[in-house]
């Protein structure tokens, strides 16, 4: 009993494993913020886009 115990502490396969999430959790994290900061500027572009061309389309262009 006490070899399991022994083995069980010595074992850094668990611990690896939570960095691992840790790190990869933290990369989701940015990757999503990246995101979500590209679509306003993209919505905000076509916003504009479409606001330019309907007022091209009906002749009140400035």
């Amino acid at each position: 009993m006490k070899s399991v115990i022994k083995r069980l502490i010595g074992n850094d396969a668990g611990a690896t494993a939570i960095e691992y999430g840790l790190i990869l959790s933290l990369m989701v994290l940015v990757m999503i913020s990246a995101l979500e900061s590209f679509a306003d500027g993209s919505i905000s572009m076509w916003n504009n886009v479409s606001t330019r061309t309907a007022d091209a389309i009906s002749g009140s262009a400035s």
